[in-house]
């Protein structure tokens, strides 16, 4: 079939196996040109298959030579209709790094479930032993708890009062004003259940109980602070909340291992296309102004070159991990320098519908939206058929 783009609202309901492929190909080749990273060898991706997740098992295969196994819930392809780009992804990761030698194996289920954490404990002993290294990536907006069996929805709310800022639909191109009620304490609540640190926790005290974890085995899950323009929607919201007790679990995972030697952290990322944050209001117009401003310091990073970073400069540069007052590793370093944030706070009060192809980086941002789910990559023939059924060999379902 031919497979084209198809979109609904900031949503694309396509997904393209070759430029999916090209995706992790390029993402390989660049981890590659950086040089080896003497990291861990054994590593399991809670979250593997888009983004983080799955620049942190490109960069634990390709930089470390590890073998990895990811954790993902994606929808497999049927006839006519494409997987989900996290499915071609793994499937494209797979075929390059057991053509590298590289073990590599993949779990298709819900992570928050007490059975996928049970059949991931039984892949670890069965073929690898124990692991040194699990990287928690999840990104979901539900959650249905394995003990109460309550299904969860966290929700992208203000807290107090409400909140009313500049967005942009990055289809159009239309700057508007746009306004979010506070949320109650049960969206709160609810929020933190799905997206703070329980679920990682439990992880965690599922691998230690099993005795699957080395000595010394590090973790590590993803964070976000941003910038003054968005932190009463993002970091003073009902997200901020679920990442307060995110960061706040690191001190206990990193206390429950300490008979392993083991360390629990997390890391503030930058701010990038994803398909959750073009779905939060104000964020795709941050995004537009800083990939402009980064771009022309410099600076610019996707996630395979955020992660790659954050893998050779903080991870494993030394024996102690850099941290700041609050334990966390900053990757966020470069957008949150003074110079750029004040570039953005400029360009943001000028920005509107009119000028911001020219302050902004809309182009930027829609390629890497389209890039996500394989589209408009140089060299991919998208006027070609295209086999949608591609299989993953190793996955279980």
């Amino acid at each position: 079939m031919i497979i084209e783009p198809r979109m609904r609202g900031f949503i694309c309901l396509t997904a393209h196996p070759e430029g999916c492929a090209q995706n992790i190909k390029n993402q390989i080749e660049y981890v590659k040109s950086k040089g080896h990273i003497e990291g861990a060898k054994k590593v399991l991706v809670i979250g593997a298959s888009t983004g983080f997740g799955m620049a942190s098992r490109i960069t634990s295969a390709f930089g470390s030579d590890a073998g990895t196994i990811g954790v993902f819930f994606e929808k497999p392809p049927s006839e006519g209709k494409t997987a989900t780009p996290g499915w071609y992804n793994t499937a494209a990761f797979e075929t390059k790094a057991h053509a590298s030698g590289l073990y590599a194996k993949s779990i298709n289920g819900d992570a928050f479930s007490n059975e996928i954490k049970q059949q991931t404990i039984d892949l670890i002993k069965a073929d690898l032993g124990q692991i040194d290294m699990v990287i928690y990536s999840l990104a979901s907006p539900v959650r249905m708890h394995p003990t109460t069996g309550i299904l969860h929805r966290s929700v992208l709310k203000p807290i107090g009062q409400t909140f009313t800022n500049k967005t942009v639909d990055f289809h159009t191109g239309i700057v508007s004003e746009v306004s979010i009620e506070p949320a109650t304490q049960e969206d709160i609540d609810n929020t933190v259940v799905v997206m703070g640190g329980e679920d990682w926790a439990m992880w965690m005290d599922a691998l230690n109980d099993a005795g699957v974890l080395a000595d010394g085995a590090t973790t590590i899950a993803y964070s976000y602070i941003g910038p003054e323009v968005t932190e009463a929607v993002y970091r003073k919201g009902t997200i901020g909340c679920a990442k307060d007790d995110l960061e706040a679990t690191a001190f206990k995972i990193t206390d429950r291992l300490k008979s392993l030697n083991g360390k629990a952290y997390v890391s503030v990322n930058k701010a990038l296309v994803t398909q959750a944050s073009s779905a939060i209001p104000v964020i795709p117009l941050y995004i537009s102004l800083l990939y402009k401003t980064m771009k022309a310091e410099g600076v610019h990073e996707g996630c395979i070159e955020q992660i790659q970073r954050l893998f050779e400069k903080r991870l494993y540069a030394s024996d102690e991990v850099p941290v700041d007052e609050k334990g966390r590793i900053r990757i966020d370093d470069w957008e949150m320098r003074e110079d750029i944030q004040q570039k953005i706070k400029t360009l943001w009060e000028k920005a509107t519908s009119e000028n911001l192809i020219e302050i902004g980086d809309l182009a930027g941002y829609k390629q890497d939206f389209l890039n996500l789910f394989g589209f408009g990559f140089d060299g991919i023939d998208y006027k070609a058929e295209s086999n949608e059924l591609t299989l993953i060999d190793s996955i279980k379902n």
